[in-house]
């Protein structure tokens, strides 16, 4: 591991100037390149004291061995210049985007004599006109398979055409009408080519010229009594207008953009493209990539766009393009696309109307597809199996934690105080084991602490120390095996009989120290204890004064990652939980021996408890079913009651009074 300042340059060697820089490490190979406006400003970040940089950026300057730079005369340049770079020497602490499948394109060979329709995937090919991309291949299919009513367009393999030259006949697709049978000579070259340019006029959104001129051919021939030929053109209008169906109208002012979405956490993030052409999304893409430099969202955007359009010209670049947050450079990003597309590009954030709407579906998409990726990378069991060994030997274990239970605490501004208890075995989540706390402050018959406010370490110790109990009772009723020998066993695991082999809380330090004070004070020896700080994903163990901090692209880390997201995800959908059904509480609630058909006919009767309240002993009374005794105790329950607290519409902040016809709303 270098020191920085051993290959720090002296102030007065960097100019203050737009360029790009690469860090070497020891074997000259490239591990980061990036870009600046000011050279001496930005690489000046890089040499401070490591202790003060972000884990990523610290990993990068110790791993790094030299630096060099090259200086341009404008911030396109550099732009231009660091996606080359990148391209070309692949650094490992890039941000480098993958394809989560190869998406599959319509393509027309425009660059062969006969211009062929066919799916591509892969590499682009000079001269060969791209459509897409498409989710899925047969979708491409069914919509070629519509248009080659009205442009029969050769579809076959050079093979394939070569032979039927040589036999002098079509194939069937040219006996049924769907190919212009160029290999037979019924079409000219010349004739085939303009049939595939206007193939691609209509894929390109100029939909509205063929459909009318069809329409008009079609009031022709029925005018001349020309009915089969009419049907035909009727048909073939029904077909294309099919074909449209299929991309649905999204953005009603025929807008030609591309959406950018993305979702990510503290290693990974998923980036979703919707391509809308003509107001209509003509395709979809998505991609993932490992957090691998100290990058937010805007440089997450600014890495897509360098990856989306290096390789473009022309109309592949929109005339819009709509992020969730601009580039640092955005005037720069801005002029480098505009570049690429030969006219003006807008790059903008989208704030209203349609394009905000379309927006925030393609973000849900992002969020389905990181939620997916991580999914099927925790479904692997190989993964699973390494993730559980590197686990083990960052925390020094004696065997992989076969299960593992996660803890979190979960309040709003100190009340309504719960916790929350994952169980993953084998790396799997087992979710018949959770669990749910409401957090007393007591363990036992101790009290420990108040319980009011806000005190997550205190509700550790005692949502830790509650459940290892159980379990230490479950031990004292069975034995040390549990089963056959127990007569008393019904053959269903006891619900907290089984211990894990690595505890996890929710947390740093603090956290880490009173879950291991809790099983410390219950003479438990046998079970690990460790600690996930959310901010920067550190490993606290209880007695170490420095955290375990695993590489990131470690399984292990993932792991934990999961384990503790599912936990606080469990906590908050339980307290929210508590938090609606105690203002949902009535104090009806309090009168012993009213239930709720009483209840319910008295708010019929009197329309809200507000009229309720402010009703004698013997209008109580008259409500059916109500007797003296039990109307004297709805009285003094309602008179006792503490007012409630005023409804608050959250949107507008107004307070919402009780109306006469029922309780808040």
């Amino acid at each position: 591991m270098a020191d920085p300042s051993s290959y720090r340059p002296k102030p007065g060697q960097i100019p203050d100037s737009p360029g790009v820089y690469r860090f070497r490490d020891e074997h000259r190979r490239v591990i980061y390149v990036g870009k600046a406006k000011s050279l001496r400003q930005r690489l000046a970040n890089y040499f401070q004291d490591v202790a003060n940089l972000h884990p990523r950026t610290a990993t990068m300057v110790t791993t790094a061995a030299s630096v060099e730079w090259t200086v341009v005369s404008t911030e396109v340049e550099a732009l231009q210049l660091e996606y080359s770079w990148i391209k070309e020497f692949d650094p490992r602490f890039n941000v480098k985007y993958r394809d989560d499948k190869s998406y599959p394109y319509l393509a027309v060979t425009l660059n062969e004599d006969f211009p062929r329709v066919q799916v591509m995937r892969g590499a682009k090919k000079k001269g060969v006109r791209y459509f897409g991309p498409y989710g899925h291949a047969w979708a491409i299919r069914e919509t070629v398979d519509l248009m080659l009513r009205v442009f029969p367009v050769r579809t076959c393999s050079a093979g394939v055409f070569r032979n039927h030259q040589q036999k002098g006949r079509p194939c069937l697709l040219g006996y049924i009408g769907k190919c212009s049978a160029p290999c037979v000579g019924r079409v000219t070259p010349e004739e085939h080519r303009e049939l595939a340019e206007e193939f691609c006029d209509f894929m390109a959104g100029r939909t509205g010229t063929y459909i009318r001129r069809l329409e008009k051919q079609m009031m022709a021939a029925a005018d001349e009594m020309e009915y089969e030929r009419a049907a035909r053109l009727r048909d073939d209008i029904g077909a294309l207008k099919r074909a449209l169906e299929k991309n649905a109208v999204v953005l009603a002012d025929a807008t030609d953009a591309d959406l950018i979405a993305v979702a990510e956490d503290e290693l990974e993030a998923a980036v979703q493209i919707f391509h809308v052409r003509d107001g209509r999304v003509r395709g979809q893409r998505g991609w993932v990539t490992d957090k691998v430099e100290a990058v937010d969202t805007a440089g997450l955007v600014e890495h897509a766009l360098q990856q989306l359009y290096g390789e473009e010209r022309g109309d592949a670049v929109p005339k819009e393009v709509l992020v969730p947050a601009l580039p640092d450079d955005a005037d720069a990003v801005s002029l480098w696309l505009s570049g690429r597309r030969g006219s003006n590009v807008s790059l903008r954030i989208p704030q209203r109307g349609d394009k905000k709407d379309l927006m925030e579906t393609v973000q849900r998409n992002a969020v389905q597809a990181l939620g997916l990726h991580k999914t099927k990378r925790a479904s692997d069991l190989t993964t699973r199996s390494r993730a559980l060994e590197e686990i083990a030997e960052a925390l020094g274990l004696d065997s992989a934690p076969l299960r593992i239970e996660c803890f979190d605490i979960s309040h709003l501004q100190g009340e309504d105080v719960v916790a929350s208890m994952v169980v993953f075995e084998d790396g799997l989540a087992r979710k018949s084991e959770y669990r749910r706390f409401q957090i007393k402050g007591r363990v036992g018959d101790t009290q420990i602490w108040h319980g009011e406010g806000q005190d997550d370490v205190r509700s550790m110790h005692e949502v830790v120390a509650r459940r290892f109990r159980r379990y230490l009772a479950e031990k004292d009723k069975t034995g040390e095996w549990i089963g056959d020998d127990n007569p008393e066993d019904d053959g269903r695991p006891k619900r907290f009989a089984y211990p894990p082999q690595l505890v996890v809380v929710d947390g740093g330090q603090p956290q880490v120290a009173a879950a291991q004070r809790a099983l410390d004070e219950l003479g438990i020896d046998d079970v690990a204890v460790c600690g996930l700080a959310k901010r920067l994903e550190e490993v606290w163990l209880p007695h170490d004064a420095d955290p375990v901090v695993l590489p990131r692209s470690s399984e292990g880390l993932y792991l934990l990652q999961r384990v503790r997201d599912t936990a606080h995800d469990f906590a908050i959908r339980y307290q929210r939980s508590k938090r609606t059904k105690r203002i949902r509480t009535s104090p009806l609630d309090a009168v012993p021996g009213l239930g709720e058909t009483r209840k319910q006919a008295l708010i019929k009767h009197f329309g809200s408890v507000k009229r309720l309240k402010q009703a004698t002993i013997e209008q109580i009374c008259e409500v059916p079913g109500m007797g003296r005794k039990t109307a004297e105790s709805v009285a003094v329950a309602l008179a006792q009651a503490a007012p409630a607290a005023p409804a608050v519409n959250t949107a507008t902040g107004e307070i919402i009074e009780e109306n006469d016809g029922g309780s808040r709303t």
